[in-house]
């Protein structure tokens, strides 16, 4: 795949499911930067600005994704985040941002469920890139 000139930032405590990301991603033509843990972005975020963020939801505290969100939209208002998580098939939960009331709290640009195919997947970030 043509290389295209944008970095995606993934971030996620499950070795193999960032490793299987960060592989997706590149295959797509992104650059990636990975981190395992809410601590190890926030100190990327410190000397970096990805033009795209994935998110786990639930890393050191069950809020770790929402957390980090907030900080990216904070420091970087522009850049898409994405959280990606399989909290609603492991407990039932529902929640997304497709109304304002959820989107003033939850500060991603979109909720996907753990699993997704990466067609859909390279249509999302090509979607939030706006290419």
């Amino acid at each position: 795949m043509e290389k295209i000139n944008k970095t995606i930032l993934i971030v996620d405590d499950d070795s193999d499911y960032l490793f299987q990301l960060e592989h997706t991603v590149k295959g797509f033509g992104f650059d990636v930067k990975t981190a395992d843990s809410q601590k190890e972005a926030e100190e990327i975020l410190n000397e970096f600005k990805p033009d795209l963020a994935i998110l786990d939801l639930m890393m050191e505290s069950d809020d770790s994704g929402f957390i980090l969100a907030y900080k990216i939209k904070k420091k970087y208002p522009e850049v898409p985040v994405i959280i990606a998580t399989a909290v609603g098939a492991e407990t039932g939960l529902k929640f997304g941002v497709d109304e304002k009331a959820d989107q003033d709290w939850i500060k991603a640009d979109m909720l996907l469920e753990k699993g997704i195919r990466p067609d859909q997947l390279h249509r999302d970030i090509i979607k939030l890139l706006k290419l």
